[in-house]
């Protein structure tokens, strides 16, 4: 007998429904909800492989204080104890809450609870200040509120589609098939991709503007004064419902064509090419998402977007706004109960009196904060100097996403007490902690997210409670409890939480406030089980239904009036003499932030197993770089070593290096420990896309490939990336010097027992070795070393730690690292859902497969989420024009 449940993603800001399933035996799968909102069955590679990363391997299942296993009687006290006794010699702001947009709604509305209305602190932060913070000061001051317009259909109603700073691709992959959809049902749909490199998600684009890093404030600024001389502006718009038209106007028309072309780096055509498609096509929507808010610049970024829309009247009907993609599966929710240091609960705010009361009222608290507390890059300065001497981390890692990441984690070490709830007992950051807290993990947990379009939906455990892991909205009210503020914490399940977090929203609301959900407000538990998706604002007494805002004004200024923000355009250069590149992060197709859940999947490691750089081609030659050698990238705040991919997707004077990679998959690669703690001044976003940095190539005397059936425990090498592989493990190395004694290093790194004697050889001309070592028919282990980047049918080699090698044949093979004769090498893989590799895509187009849908039909290739398609259409491409030649 089996059991279905409907519930909803733990990845991006999409928020897709999933089924999840668990048949007889206990297995679980999960595919797409037909019927959700958002999604419509569709999942993308990350989504597809859930099941793949529920296991319970390296879980943290008990209590722990001080590295030793401990009751939760006894850590709750601990944690109850020291924060009250660090509030009562040193006042509220020294204590801190760190939290994450992996939290549910509940947990964050019990965090934001207990820190801003009863320790009488705002000093919580979320991890979402790194993503959309300036979108959320940019809804401020142009709406008054931190109001998303529109909704996901208005995507697909668009007649132009302008993606900024987003690689909707591989970042919102279900969000970019929606719209590859309705392109391919209306081929007179434009979509404009505005990107420094030319991202998979370009290959939908009718037009790519490759511009400068921060160059967007210029660009949409000249689109304002572009606009205000032609039909385009609505001025009746303009009248009845905004202000400050003029001064934007005179801010935006200062700069001209000459330095619009210098601070965006495009030519004049380009620029008038998009200004004339804005201008002429009435149903626009402008999808932003990094490449936008993690910038110095981020708010006006956002308002320079917003500008535009206001002033030609395109909010709020279908096909039309800006809208605002959100990275994780819950910023939206954590915004809208007040995760943010600068913002109260209900979308209210922390310096309006009034809000403060009416929140303290609601609460019953004996106290409120008042004023903003420290946003994150500020906060961990302050665990740094002292200031904050009490923190709690929950369900992140910064000592790999932050800023500075080096400074973050000695700021941990040195910090008085660390408390951390996670689901992993290893991390970056967990080493830190004094008391360590079992948490649920999806599928665990209970409760509800907020997707982009501000649709809320259920996330349902469907899965028994492993340990004693607790959720953490328990956690935290039970502490409050502790603390002495049980009347206010004794909190009996999620849908309790969620039932005071809806009356809060409606509490003296009547209108003047955006979030309000209210009809929820008397929710049980059995109306909390059934709970459908249902999109925000729901006010008491009405039915759920898609809403869009601001169509005919009503914003969330006191008159009412929308705000054009006048804006001065940055300096775009960071560089300088040392430091002469410019570093951009950002994400990959099939890894989660940094891949504590991900890097579980064999499968999507497969896709890109190790983290690299993109470096142009003239940049690398200049460099002495080739292919696949090691580079080292190199700020003021630290170091990272990274495999180099050499492309001319990629813009001279640029790099690209993914922020997923922590100190438990490689040596050297935690990319934020480069990037400088710069910030934007009035979201405090960190500028994660803009990083002055130096590069250069980094020497080794051996570069090595290994597979193993157990993991290595942090080589000891120059260099390593170890990913998840089926039946084991895949490791790329580099080494300083080569050992005195391979097959010894072999057997300290991979356990090999002495019995065992490596089959292999070693060429002292070419320098090449290789080893294998069997146990019994089984393949325990193989090592291939060359004095350049391993050239290996690496998935072959994978493949042999799952396949009996009782012939001396096939052991052989595996030392030459290559499949005999008549056997495909599938090569490196593309299309993660279906595990098909590039050479197997190559053979489908000799034999005459020349579109991407013959590839799917014949391969399964691209048919499922998506998102390698693109790379698909590149690889025919690239086959068709070979065979022209």
């Amino acid at each position: 007998m089996s059991t279905e449940t409907k519930t909803t993603c733990p990845y991006c800001g999409v928020g897709c429904g999933v089924i999840a399933k668990i048949d007889g035996a206990g297995m679980v799968s999960v595919k797409g909800d037909p019927d959700h909102p958002a999604n419509f069955g569709r999942l993308c590679s990350k989504g597809s492989a859930l099941a793949e990363t529920i296991d319970l391997d390296g879980r943290i299942l008990h209590p722990q204080v001080d590295g030793q296993r401990t009751s939760w009687d006894d850590a709750l006290d601990r944690v109850a104890s020291r924060f009250s006794q660090t509030i009562a010699r040193h006042g509220p702001d020294s204590v801190a809450f760190y939290v994450s947009g992996q939290l549910l709604t509940e947990d964050y509305y019990v965090a934001n609870k207990l820190m801003k209305g009863f320790i009488g602190s705002a000093n919580i932060d979320t991890n979402s200040r790194l993503c959309m913070s300036s979108s959320v000061a940019g809804h401020k001051h142009a709406f008054g509120a931190d109001t998303v317009p529109g909704t996901y259909e208005d995507i697909e109603l668009a007649d132009l589609v302008i993606l900024t700073g987003s690689n909707l691709a591989w970042c919102h992959p279900v969000i970019y098939q929606r719209l590859a959809a309705a392109k391919a049902a209306r081929p007179g749909m434009k979509i404009v991709v505005i990107d420094p490199r030319r991202t998979m998600t370009a290959d939908i684009a009718d037009l790519h503007l490759a511009i400068r890093p921060d160059g967007d404030v210029a660009l949409f600024m000249g689109l304002l004064a572009h606009l205000s001389g032609t039909a385009a502006i609505d001025q009746n718009y303009i009248g009845k419902h905004t202000k400050g038209f003029a001064e934007a106007f005179a801010a935006a028309s200062a700069l001209s064509i000459a330095k619009l072309m210098e601070l965006t780096g495009l030519p004049s055509m380009q620029l008038r090419q998009f200004y004339r498609l804005f201008e002429e096509t009435e149903k626009v929507v402008t999808c932003y998402s990094q490449g936008v808010n993690q910038s110095a610049s981020g708010t006006d970024k956002v308002n320079a977007i917003i500008n535009c829309h206001l002033a030609t009247g395109r909010i709020g009907r279908p096909g039309m706004g800006p809208f605002s993609l959100t990275g994780q599966p819950n910023a939206m929710g954590g915004r809208e109960v007040g995760g943010l240091a600068n913002m109260l609960a209900a979308h209210m705010a922390i310096e309006n009196p009034e809000d403060c009361g009416r929140v303290q009222r609601f609460w019953a608290s004996p106290v409120i904060a008042r004023k903003p507390g420290l946003k994150a890059v500020d906060m961990f300065r302050a665990v740094a100097d002292g200031r904050i001497k009490a923190l709690w981390i929950m369900a992140t890692n910064p000592a790999v996403s932050m800023p500075d990441a080096d400074a973050v984690a000695a700021a941990l070490t040195a910090c008085p007490f660390v408390v951390v709830s996670d689901v992993l007992e290893k991390t970056d950051t967990t080493q830190y902690a004094h008391v360590l807290l079992p948490s649920l993990g999806w599928g665990e947990k209970d409760g509800t997210v907020t997707n982009s379009e501000r649709r809320i939906s259920r996330q349902r455990d469907f899965l028994s409670t492993p340990g004693e892991a607790k959720a953490d909205w328990w956690q935290m009210a039970e502490v409050g409890c502790r603390m002495g503020f049980a009347g206010a914490f004794s909190f009996s399940s999620a849908a309790a939480i969620f039932a005071e977090h809806a009356a809060l929203s409606a509490f003296e609301n009547g209108g003047s406030r955006d979030f309000d959900i209210g009809a929820h407000a008397q929710t049980s538990d059995e109306d909390y089980d059934a709970l459908m998706p249902f999109q925000w604002p729901q006010p008491r007494g009405t039915t759920a239904k898609q809403t869009r805002f601001f169509c005919d004004g009503g914003f969330y200024h006191a008159d009412g009036k929308a705000r054009f923000i006048a804006i001065h355009a940055p300096v775009t250069d960071r560089t300088s003499a040392g430091l002469p590149f410019t570093l951009n992060t950002g994400r990959i197709r099939d890894q989660w932030h940094t891949m504590t859940r991900t890097g579980k999947s064999a499968r999507l490691s497969a896709h890109i197993a190790e983290p690299f750089a993109e470096i142009h081609p003239r940049d690398a030659m200049e460099m002495g770089i080739t292919s696949a050698a090691l580079v080292e990238i190199e700020s003021p705040y630290g170091k990272a070593v990274v495999r180099a991919l050499v492309t001319d997707r990629q813009a001279r004077g640029s790099l690209f290096v993914p922020m997923h990679w922590n100190g438990q998959f490689s040596a050297k690669a935690r990319i934020d420990a480069v990037v400088a703690p710069v910030t934007d001044p009035v979201s405090g976003q960190p500028a994660s896309k803009n990083i002055a940095v130096a590069a250069r190539s980094f020497a080794v005397s051996h570069y090595g490939f290994a597979v193993s059936a157990i993991k290595p425990e942090h080589p000891d090498t120059a260099y390593w990336a170890l990913a998840k592989a089926d039946g084991g493990w895949r490791i790329e190395l580099a080494f300083d010097a080569a050992p005195q004694d391979w097959s010894e290093w072999c057997r300290m790194q991979f356990n090999i027992p002495a019995h065992i004697d490596p089959l292999g050889y070693a060429d002292a001309q070419s320098g090449d070795l290789r080893l294998a070592f069997f146990d019994g028919d089984r393949l325990a282990a193989a090592l291939f070393v060359a004095l350049q980047p391993v050239a290996v049918a690496r998935n072959w080699a994978i493949e042999q730690l799952t396949v009996p090698h009782s012939e001396i044949g096939k052991r052989f093979a595996v030392v030459a690292g290559r499949p005999g004769a008549g056997r495909m090498d599938p090569g490196a893989t593309v299309c993660s859902c279906f595990s098909v590799g590039i050479n197997q895509i190559v053979a489908a187009v000799r034999s005459g497969c020349h579109s991407v849908e013959a590839v799917g039909r014949d391969l399964n290739a691209g048919t499922n989420c998506g998102s390698c398609r693109a790379e698909i259409r590149g690889i025919i491409d690239g086959c068709l024009a070979a065979a022209a030649e």
